[in-house]
Parts: C-alpha cells; sequence; structure tokens
C-alpha cells in the first residue's frame, strides 16, 4: 500500500517508518516539524511556545507546508504519529487523499502532565477513522473526547533494532553494568534509585535531566547523563545483566516501550508489578517484578548472586516476547487492517 507517515524520522518514528517499509509498503514521510524549526525564532523559544499553547497560531504553517509536500499524491492510508502538530483542518483535508486516517499516540493525551500541549490533537481526534492507544485507562477518554473509533494496543519493541548484541571491548568498558537504568528523570525517580544505591544495588543510570534531581549530589557517581538513542541504547541494555523499568506516573503507564524492548535485547527485565506486567510475563520466570525499591533492591541482590538464573529469566523473557509477537511489523499490520475494517464498515 501507499502509506503517507506524519512525523519525524528520527526517534522511535524511524523504527515504525522501516518495518513499514520491511513490510512492502510504499511509504512517504512527511514531518510536519520540519517548518516549525525552521523559523526565525530561537529555536528553544519555538518549542517552549509549541509544548505550552499547543501550537496556538502556527498550526496553520504546518498545514500549509503538508499540502506544499504531499503535492498531488494520494494514498491508501494516512498514519499520524502522535498528532501534536496536525490540526482538525488538516486532518479533513487527510481524508479527501487518503482511504483511511489513523492516530497512534504513544503518549497519553487524556491527562494533565503536559498542559495544552495537546490542544490540536483533541480538537482533531473526532475526524480521524481509528485513534490507537497503548493505554486501558485512555480508551474511555478518547471516545469521551470525540473519538469515533479507539483501538487498543501493547507497545512494540522493533524486530531490526531490539535483539542481542556481541559489545566490542570498548562499548563494554563503557556499558558495562550489573545493574542498568535508561531513561529521563522524572521526580518520583530520583528518590528510587537513591533507595536502590543505599541498599548497595551496583546501579548504572543513563538518561538526560538527571542532574535536575534533588538526589543528584548523591547518585551523580553511578549517573551517565544525556541520552542514549538508537545503537547506543541497545547496547546499554545488552551490557546490563539487570535492567530496570519504571513508569511514569503522570501517564498512567501500566507498561511501556522498555517491557518489550529489554526482553527483546535479552536483558533480564526487572520492573514494577502491575497488570500488565503480570499479563505479559510470569513473574520470577520470565522477568521479575516488584512493589518498591527496597523488594526491587531485594530481588537485584538475590539474583545478582545467582548469574545462570538470571540468563534463565532473560532467555525465557526474550522466548516470550517473540511468542506474544510484540513487535513493530506485527504491531503496524494490526493497526493498518483495523483501520480499513472500520471503514469498510463506517
Amino acid at each position: 500500500m501507499k502509506i503517507l507517515y506524519l512525523g519525524p524520522e528520527e526517534g522511535t518514528a524511524i523504527q515504525r517508518i522501516d518495518a513499514f517499509r520491511r513490510l512492502g509498503h510504499d511509504v512517504f514521510v512527511a514531518d510536519v516539524g520540519l517548518p516549525l524549526d525552521s523559523l526565525p525564532a530561537p529555536m528553544a523559544l519555538t518549542d517552549a511556545w509549541i509544548f505550552r499553547t499547543g501550537c496556538l497560531g502556527l498550526d496553520w504553517i504546518a498545514e500549509r507546508w503538508l499540502f506544499q509536500h504531499i503535492a498531488d499524491k494520494t494514498f491508501d492510508v494516512a498514519f499520524v504519529d502522535h498528532g501534536d502538530l496536525v490540526n482538525a483542518s488538516s486532518v479533513r483535508r487527510l481524508k479527501k487523499i487518503a482511504k483511511v486516517v489513523v492516530n497512534y499516540n504513544q503518549d497519553n493525551p487524556y491527562v494533565p502532565r503536559d498542559g495544552r500541549k495537546w490542544r490540536l490533537f483533541l480538537d482533531a481526534l473526532p475526524y480521524y477513522d481509528l485513534v490507537v492507544t497503548p493505554r486501558h485507562s485512555s480508551v474511555g477518554p478518547a471516545k469521551q473526547a470525540g473519538a469515533r473509533r479507539v483501538l487498543e494496543v501493547r507497545f512494540a519493541a522493533d524486530e531490526d533494532v531490539h535483539r542481542p548484541i556481541s559489545l566490542s571491548d570498548a562499548d563494554q568498558s563503557r556499558f558495562a553494568a550489573k545493574v542498568a537504568f535508561v531513561g529521563t528523570w522524572m521526580a518520583e525517580r530520583g528518590p528510587f534509585m537513591l533507595r536502590l544505591i543505599e541498599r548497595g544495588v551496583p546501579l548504572r543510570i543513563y538518561g538526560p535531566r538527571w542532574n535536575k534531581a534533588a538526589e543528584y549530589d548523591a547518585i551523580r557517581a553511578h549517573v551517565a547523563l544525556g541520552p542514549l538513542n538508537g545503537r547506543d541504547y541497545v547496547k546499554a541494555i545488552s551490557g546490563a545483566s539487570i535492567a530496570i523499568g519504571l513508569l511514569s506516573k503522570g501517564n498512567e503507564d501500566l507498561h511501556t516501550t522498555r517491557s518489550l524492548e529489554i526482553p527483546a535485547i535479552g536483558t533480564l527485565f526487572c520492573a514494577e508489578r502491575t497488570s500488565d506486567h503480570l499479563e505479559m510475563y510470569k513473574d520470577g520466570e520470565e522477568a521479575i517484578f516488584f512493589d518498591g525499591p527496597d523488594e526491587c533492591a531485594d530481588l537485584c541482590l538475590s539474583l545478582l548472586q545467582q548469574p545462570g538464573r538470571i540468563r534463565e529469566i532473560a532467555e525465557a523473557g526474550r522466548r516470550r516476547v517473540r511468542e506474544n509477537g510484540d513487535f513493530n511489523e506485527a504491531l503496524l499490520s494490526k493497526i493498518v487492517n483495523a483501520a480499513l475494517e472500520a471503514k469498510a464498515d463506517a
């Protein structure tokens, strides 16, 4: 099929674009953020304005650029990734050149965490043929906000990116760790990490903004500051015996992409005990789950004395994520098929 992909060619979006292409689709990418990035104002100021106001007064620029970029092309599917920069007018116009218009949003636009960021998305919601969310808690709010059809899915790992790899000596020197956490600082995460360190867990933290943590002075020796993307992210997970997965409370997460990526890479997944995680993996056999930092510390410290057990759980977790089919190609096929069925039933 001919697919219009509205999203950036970076981050996890490029993984979905590549997955569509592996499936044999002809993908045309349109990143509506590009014309906003080139505005004469400093990029940081533009980004702050877009986030705080929901692109107030600028969405027409993105809309004009989009349809100039598309020109006279037509598509089977218009796939909008997130859609915080796509206004209702654009979605209505997309429906004239694509058989179906679907939105896949990994974030949670239905909670107050991000303020006005999702203003355009919520305005456009009723015009999508299908809205896709990885959160059960978002299904009801999406319908209440005007979504005509909502599909609940799981997050996904990527077939090509998230798999076991061999680390060079240089990679081992940089990324070898007994226990690792890869992720951005959030207020609730600082105390959690500090408690693990206080309990003696040999922890390595990778990610941005950790210097903002109130606990930074106490944990800074364990922090490699800055984001890890692409291959380095996989290396950091692969270099750890145990990788911790934490959830965003403000996003109402019950699982995240880490829930699939870590086991797919072949590292033991240690995460918060939730209904989603318990549905995905057998606790203690395919992953290990905790209810707080002390239980997390107990589990990590015990397992580090049993390297053979760590390998067994990691291998079982990798088998399970593959058996569950929680990868991009299956996810995107499911979304496209559901969108086409929804359109046919309309």
